[in-house]
């Protein structure tokens, strides 16, 4: 197999997956607004159950998923989670009350396994040299596709709040078909293990994780790290309608200039500052960035604050694919796929709890309620979240009495 032709395919692949994601996202609120009959504070603590709805059932099955890649290889795996995600983003489109974005999000956790699978494609291909670098590749496809989708879905949005839902899903599906046809197979035969169920359960596929116990600090840190993005990804949308007055075309937009920023980070700045830098350094520094961007938004005022302090912030990117190649190069070949999905299940945990965190603490901070209002709370939070994921990677990787030191 041609690997920098399997990149190509699997970086497509993402972008595509990413654009349907990112279409949805500037009228969600309002389609959310309009289901419950309420206003913004209220509206983004159901989004906050929404995305926890999802997260429970990736958390459980992204294992299951993860194990399966690993026996019958990545691509049929990838391309069911496809498949589950048009028939979500099908479920969105029709939705008549709010009970039924909670069915298309719980089937859309089912079959989300796409990033997983994707991180477990490319650690197949990489070597150690280029492993952070292909990783990174992740990220662009990210910046990519938010580029496109919500600045897409920004101007659908106008035409109607479930129009960009309908686009999300013929994309999906559209990206089903290239998948089928185009994506090659990256694990060989040689590489694959049998499927055990109590290594593919949710709690099973943690506990794989006690096999590598000089990794507890760093998967902490990984942790705390999707914790504190759960400031951002489940709050902008809210935090600029309800802070600075934005409609979804506003909403599209800036999240336009983050898939800038993002793929200009991930995909080029990484290649250059990873090999001068090395893994580790690129970790502290991209959670310090993390934490001054997001302390920043917090006492944001003006829209043309939010996109400067987008720039501190996307820079803190590159921690990501330096800590994921760090955890993944201490971990055998053939036990990738289920490192990724105990990787994934973690997520889906951060997922469960940082919204409903991070979507209360802006639910109450805006309400009636709270002793003073501050709509920027939760990206405090997060900011403190960055700091402690940094000192414990610190400590880890510095450990001084670990029986085996960790390869950065």
């Amino acid at each position: 197999m041609n690997k920098k032709a399997a990149i190509g395919f699997i970086f497509i692949t993402l972008v595509i997956d990413v654009t349907g994601l990112g279409l949805i996202i500037p009228v969600l609120p309002k389609l959310i607004e309009q289901l419950i009959h309420g206003n913004i504070s209220n509206a983004a603590k159901w989004g906050g159950w929404l995305t926890a709805t999802y997260a429970v059932m990736q958390f459980v099955f992204s294992p299951v998923l993860g194990g399966l890649s690993d026996k019958y290889g990545r691509r049929p795996v990838l391309l069911f989670s496809l498949l589950g995600l048009a028939v979500d983003y099908l479920f969105l489109s029709f939705a008549p009350t709010i009970a039924w974005l909670f069915v298309g999000r719980a089937i859309a956790g089912i079959g989300g396994a796409s990033f997983t699978t994707a991180t477990a494609y490319i650690a197949d291909i990489s070597t150690k040299e280029n492993r952070a670098q292909n990783f990174g590749m992740i990220g662009a496809a990210f910046g990519i596709g938010f580029i496109i989708g919500p600045v897409l879905g920004g101007l659908l949005g106008s035409f109607g709040a479930r129009i960009p839902f309908m686009v999300a899903a013929g994309l999906s599906f559209l990206n089903f078909l290239y998948g089928y046809f185009i994506l090659p197979e990256s694990l060989s035969k040689n590489n694959r293990r049998a499927f055990d169920i109590k290594r593919a359960n949710p709690i099973g596929s943690l506990l794989q994780l006690k096999k590598y116990p000089n990794l507890g600090g760093l998967i902490f840190s990984f942790i705390l790290i999707y914790m504190a993005a759960h400031a951002v990804q489940s709050n902008w949308s809210f935090f600029g309608i309800e802070k600075l007055h934005w409609t979804e075309k506003m909403i599209g937009i800036s999240l336009g200039v983050v898939g800038v920023l993002v793929s200009i980070v991930q995909g080029g700045l990484i290649r250059f500052i990873n090999p001068k830098i090395g893994n580790e350094k690129s970790v502290y520094f991209g959670l310090l960035l993390y934490a001054v961007g997001l302390m920043l938004f917090a006492f944001a005022t003006q829209t043309w604050m939010m996109f400067l302090f987008l720039v501190p912030y996307c820079l803190g990117g590159i921690c990501g694919p330096a800590l994921q190649s760090i955890i993944s190069g201490n971990v055998a070949a053939n036990e990738q796929g289920e490192l990724q999905g105990a990787l994934t299940s973690l997520i889906s945990l951060t997922s469960i709890f940082g919204p409903m965190l991070m979507t209360g603490l802006f639910s109450y901070f805006t309400s009636t309620k709270a002793p003073f209002y501050f709509p920027g709370v939760s990206f405090v939070a997060g900011s403190l979240f960055m700091l402690a994921s940094a000192l414990i990677a610190y400590f880890s990787l510095h450990n001084k009495t670990s029986t085996k030191k960790l390869m950065p």
